[in-house]
This record gives C-alpha cells, sequence and structure tokens, in this order.
C-alpha cells in the first residue's frame, strides 16, 4: 500500500508539473512579444536573461502557491470541475499580481490586453490538462472498495454524500457495530481497500482502529468533538514521557493583535473599495418596498457577548413579524427580488466590515448566532458555546468547508478545527479561499423542509458522544 501511495504521489507531481509549465510557457511568450519590448522602451534596457528567468520563476511559484492554495492540484481528491474552477481563481490573482507587478517595472500601467488573452489561453490549457489528468487518474486509481461501520444511527445522509463521489469510493458493504469486534475484525480482512468507521461506540471504535493500523488497513474515521480537541493539543514532553497539553484558551495575545491589525487594515481598504456597491445597493432596497436598508439583528461574539450585526436587508419588512427566529430556508418565500440577488453575491454581508471595524467581529471567525438559536443549540448540543472561544467572524472554517445548509453539528465541528488549529497562515488562506467561496452558489442555499436543526432535535446527532 505504501509503494502504490508514493506512485500515485509521483504521478500527480508530475502531471501537475506539466500543468504549471505550460502555463507559465504562455506567460514567457507573451512576455517576450508584448511586454519585453516595453520594458526596453523604458528604463530597463539591461532587462535581460538574468531579470527575465526571474519573472519567470516568479510567476511559476505564484502560480504554485494559488493553485495549491484553491485546491487546484488536488486532481482524483476534488471533482474535476472543483479542479477547473479552482485554478481558474488561481490564474486570475496570479495574472492580477503579475499585471501589477509589470506596471511596477513599467513605471506605467501597461495595456492589460494581452495577459487577458494569455489567460484565455492558459485557462483552456486547464481545461485540457484537468480532463487529461482526471482520465489518467481514473485509469491507474480506481474507486477504493470500502466496508462501512457505524452504529444505531441513521447513514443515509452520509451514504449520499458517498454515492457523489463514485469517481473515489465505492461502499461495498454497509455492517453495524452490533455485530460485535470478532465479527467486525473478520470482515475487515476479507479484503476492502479501506475501512469507514462512522458513528459508533467510541471505546469499540478505538479497539477496531488499532487493529486495522496493526493490518496496514486503511481507516476513514468520522471525528467526535473530543478528537477535534486533541488534533489541536500541544506535544510536550515530562522526561521521556510524551504528553498532549489541550489548552483552556483559544489564542495568544501576540495572535490577537497581529489578527486584529489584519481585520483593521483589510476593513478600511474593503470599505474604501466597496462603497461605490454598498450605495447601489441601498438605493435599489429603499426603492424597492420603501423599507429600511439595514437589517439589524442581536447576535453573539467571543465569551457570549450579545452586538447588533449590521445586513443589507434581504427580506421583506415584516418577514418575523411573529417574533419567532428562524432559518432562511431554500426557496424562502420571505427573501424579496433584490434580496435573492445580494445574497447570492454575498453583497448583503459587505456592512459587517463596519462590525469589524468596531471591534465586535472578525473577517475570520465562527458565523455569529442569535442568542435564542444559541438556546435552542444548546439544549441537545452543550458544546455549541465552544465556539464562543474566539471572536465571531465574516467568514470562517465552516463556510468555506461547507455550505449554508451544513447541519449544525458538523458546522461545530469545522469551528472547532479553526479554534483549535488556529494561525495567521490559516486566517489568510480562508481569506483567499473566501473568495472562491463567493462564487459557488450552492454554498449559499437556505437548510432544505426536512433538514436538521436545532429546533428538529438534534440529540441523535451527538448522544453518546463519548462512547
Amino acid at each position: 500500500m505504501g509503494h502504490i501511495e508514493a506512485v500515485k504521489r509521483t504521478i500527480i507531481l508530475q502531471m501537475t508539473l506539466i500543468g504549471l509549465i505550460f502555463q507559465t510557457a504562455l506567460y514567457i511568450y507573451v512576455w517576450q512579444k508584448v511586454y519585453n519590448d516595453i520594458m526596453h522602451s523604458g528604463m530597463w534596457r539591461s532587462f535581460y536573461r538574468k531579470g527575465f528567468w526571474l519573472l519567470a520563476v516568479v510567476y511559476f511559484l505564484l502560480l504554485l502557491f494559488f493553485t495549491a492554495t484553491y485546491g487546484g492540484l488536488r486532481i482524483g481528491y476534488l471533482k474535476p470541475m472543483d479542479v477547473f474552477f479552482s485554478q481558474v481563481i488561481s490564474l486570475i490573482c496570479t495574472n492580477i499580481v503579475s499585471y501589477f507587478q509589470i506596471s511596477l517595472l513599467s513605471l506605467k500601467l501597461v495595456t492589460p490586453y494581452p495577459l487577458i488573452l494569455m489567460m484565455l489561453g492558459e485557462i483552456a490549457v486547464s481545461g485540457v490538462w484537468t480532463f487529461i489528468s482526471h482520465r489518467l487518474y481514473k485509469q491507474f486509481f480506481p474507486p477504493k472498495q470500502l466496508l462501512f461501520i457505524s452504529g444505531e444511527r441513521p447513514v443515509e445522509d452520509i451514504l449520499k454524500k458517498f454515492e457523489t463521489r463514485k469517481d473515489k469510493y465505492n461502499i461495498l458493504k454497509c455492517i453495524y457495530e452490533n455485530e460485535g469486534q470478532r465479527a467486525l475484525e473478520k470482515e475487515i480482512l476479507s479484503g476492502y481497500d479501506g475501512v469507514v468507521l462512522w458513528d459508533m461506540n467510541t471505546t469499540l471504535r478505538n479497539k477496531l482502529l488499532k487493529f486495522c493500523y496493526s493490518k496496514g488497513v486503511r481507516v476513514y474515521i468520522m471525528p467526535k468533538i473530543p478528537d477535534i480537541m486533541v488534533k489541536g493539543a500541544d506535544q510536550i514532553h515530562l522526561f521521556d514521557t510524551p504528553i498532549l497539553l489541550v489548552r483552556d484558551y483559544a489564542m495568544t495575545v501576540e495572535q490577537r493583535l497581529v489578527k486584529r491589525l489584519i481585520d483593521i487594515v483589510c476593513a478600511l481598504v474593503l470599505v474604501v473599495l466597496t462603497s461605490p456597491f454598498m450605495l447601489i445597493t441601498a438605493l435599489a432596497i429603499k426603492l424597492y418596498d420603501g423599507g429600511p436598508v439595514l437589517y439589524k439583528q442581536v447576535r453573539c461574539t467571543r465569551d457570549m457577548r450579545e452586538f447588533r450585526i449590521l445586513k443589507f436587508r434581504s427580506m421583506r419588512s415584516d418577514a418575523e413579524k411573529d417574533g419567532v427566529a428562524r432559518l432562511a430556508s431554500k426557496n424562502d418565500s420571505r427573501i424579496t427580488p433584490v434580496g435573492k440577488f445580494i445574497r447570492k453575491t454575498r453583497i448583503d454581508e459587505l456592512p459587517q466590515l463596519f462590525n469589524i471595524l468596531k471591534g465586535d467581529m472578525s473577517f475570520i471567525g465562527p458565523r455569529p448566532e442569535r442568542p435564542e438559536i444559541i438556546k435552542q443549540y444548546q439544549e441537545d448540543m452543550p458544546e455549541f458555546t465552544f465556539r464562543t472561544k474566539v471572536k465571531s467572524g465574516l467568514a470562517g472554517y465552516a463556510q468555506v468547508y461547507g455550505k449554508y445548509n451544513t447541519t449544525p453539528y458538523d458546522k461545530l465541528k469545522l469551528d472547532l478545527f479553526y479554534i483549535e488549529n488556529y494561525s495567521v497562515w490559516l486566517d489568510l488562506k480562508l481569506m483567499l479561499l473566501t473568495l472562491k467561496v463567493l462564487f459557488q452558489p450552492e454554498s449559499t442555499e437556505g437548510v432544505e423542509a426536512n433538514q436538521t436543526t436545532a429546533m428538529r432535535g438534534i440529540a441523535n446527532q451527538i448522544k453518546d458522544e463519548e462512547g
């Protein structure tokens, strides 16, 4: 298995380098045919050889950075269209940086049209590369044949998710923990490529995990909340004894200061850049029904402190005239035509830049919830307050890797992954990934009519969390 994995990584690396080299070659061609002459007509008359190759290397590294950040290199792990979409976003970011780099060297704003035409060519190369790479990956690495082991709770939702990735996973058999440890171990050794240990008794899960590890069997595990806490622990040693330190606070003082500085600078820049869009949106909302432009609502941030969040109003003025708090549902009739557009494009969130400047929110962090909804969640999920160990955010781990209609329990686990593994680089990475999410409409879908929420009972998801 280890040899096969090494071969797979080598093939993926080679495919990655081929794609990036082709795209960089297009940049080199455009540079030689267009921008090299512009440079020679200016102050850079001796810009030859080493300087030229330096620019090519910088372009390659920028492309590699953005492509890796957005997941454009994850062939075989993401769906082909997701890989292609990630590469398009990466090319846009890379070429925007390259345009200003060339303009800076030329001491003037150069014409962007050659870069735009070049980028269209790169997108075509990316599409061909993604198609060929995906076909090769499928040929060399067929779907994993998996055994699915679970407890007594319903598994239909997760099995549907596995069904959407038939190119990568194939659940051959489902078996439940009540079969007993010996029967499960015997089934594990029946020739599967891997085992899925889903929502099950923790003690039995740990025994099966050690058994699979000893037999060299690949394991996919649904993490429980304590698992996420341990994952973010610091490793220390008491002489020759390893110890995992799980801290009772989320960030150091230094991290908070850096995070706050980034928030202030980025919020000020975005307020200036987006002010025309905010003005147009305000006029559109006012002209549609004459109601208030802004929607103010009490939310909770760090340590459960309440504040008033600002949003452009996307629903009718009487959307909650009965005083009952409820999440937006899919195709919610309360959403106005203007509201549908600004929700889909995320323009409704722009006033929260002022919440960030005020200090109530951060750019990255768990999305703030209403106090009454938090209380409803806490009835079945006391751990929900763990999200308030850090300041709430305009976007977060759950928004980047989940969707609007992701279940509350899964959102909690995603937010805890962020809290327990916080770093400045993670914040910057999530900021970049948020740009990608803006163009994915499924991430703004409302909850389905039959979807689990706190109001419909989520006790079954977290019952017996400790085994």
